[in-house]
């Protein structure tokens, strides 16, 4: 498992540096009680440490220290030094949707397991995430290929917050500034991102589908072969879902006129969604809070994830049902928790835009 990370550009090789007496387990153990624990399940705090930038400790009360500057040099081991596997990373989010984005150009298969992505995301024992990313050789003429996994080990489809992080950092690895499209295969299509000159990203994440059994669900269609408020009980109450996938399965519910979205019991209800037997490939679910016809709020729990702050194919998917059900125009600001995306079902082509930020979080070193 991912038990150290160092989060620094700055790297530390060993030599001799006169330090100072450094924190004592206890210490650490009571600053990270204290609630300076950070997404890398370390605690972080300053040092008065000479030519040291900070001081960090494992979840065992070992300490390890990071250079101020290239050339200075610590008599302190890492995991490396005995020998131990570790993976480069760079890590993104999409409005607070975060990701492990992983180099994976020479190889055609993700680099470590499932298991060890989900180990990677836990929030107290390695780097923190909602999923691990591989950038992967283009295939069938793309540029590049996308494989994911969730928080649980689980390999989806493809992410909408993901491929913009994505096509962020291939343009780092690249070294790209300017605008410009990538074509990038996933299991659930070509997907093309843009970057725009004004650092946001425009995807076109292609046709909507709306046969039921390609979604896929079990509920019977009620307009035109699609899913459209169709009843479905769950926790006792009824709802009007409608179905949609944008190479992933995604239930979309909108609540009425008065009802607001953050008094859902989202972590009771949102399960209960996913693995209902209607979804034989499990499904996202999205609740919905209609503000105006082009203004929707949501609220999403991911398959494999959970709840998490932004769901980029699930802002699409419930513009797209919204439209169906009559509530909405084909270009909208859906807020989610981690901010806005704007989401336009383009009517000459039937396809579906999504354009929003992708942010750079940190770069690190993890020891597996």
């Amino acid at each position: 498992m991912a038990s150290l990370v160092h989060s620094s550009a700055l790297s530390c090789s060993r030599a001799t540096a006169a330090l100072a007496p450094l924190p004592s387990r206890g210490d650490c153990r009571a600053l990270n009680n204290g609630g300076l624990r950070t997404d890398l399940g370390l605690c972080r705090h300053k040092s008065n440490l000479p030519l040291l930038r900070r001081t960090r400790c494992d979840a065992f009360g070992n300490v390890r220290a990071q250079a101020m500057s290239v050339g200075v040099e610590t008599k302190i081991a890492s995991k490396a030094d005995v020998g131990e596997s570790s993976l480069q990373f760079v890590k993104y989010h999409g409005l607070g949707n975060d990701f492990i984005l992983v180099d994976n150009r020479k190889s055609s298969t993700p680099c470590i397991s499932p298991e060890a992505a989900a180990k990677l995301c836990d929030r107290n024992f390695g780097v923190g995430a909602d999923g691990v990313i591989f950038v992967l050789p283009g295939i069938n003429g793309s540029d590049y290929t996308m494989r994911i996994y969730n928080s649980d080990g689980s390999e989806p489809e493809m992410c909408g917050n993901g491929i913009r992080c994505m096509a962020k950092f291939v343009a780092e690895l690249e070294g790209i500034t300017e605008s410009r499209s990538y074509k990038i295969d996933t299991l659930a299509g070509l997907i093309v991102p843009k970057l725009m000159d004004d650092g946001q990203i425009c995807v076109d994440m292609g046709t909507p589908i709306l046969e039921a059994k390609k979604i896929p669900t079990t509920l019977e269609p009620t307009q035109d072969g699609a899913v459209v408020k169709a009843p479905l009980v769950v926790a006792g109450r009824s709802w009007n879902v409608t179905c949609v996938s944008m190479g992933n399965p995604h239930c979309v519910a909108l609540l009425d006129a008065n009802e607001d979205v953050y008094s859902l019991p989202l972590a009771e209800i949102g399960p209960l969604f996913e693995k209902n037997e209607v979804f034989p490939a499990k499904t996202n679910t999205e609740f919905v809070q209609v503000l105006s016809p082009s203004h929707l709020r949501m609220r999403v729990w991911e398959r494999g994830a959970g709840p998490t702050l932004a769901c980029g194919t699930g802002a699409c998917a419930l513009v797209v049902a919204a439209v169906l059900e009559g509530r909405a125009e084909r270009d909208c600001l859906v807020e989610l928790p981690g901010g806005p995306l704007q989401i336009e079902w383009r009517e000459s082509d039937n396809h579906v835009y999504m354009t929003g930020p992708a942010e750079i979080a940190f770069r690190g070193t993890a020891y597996l």
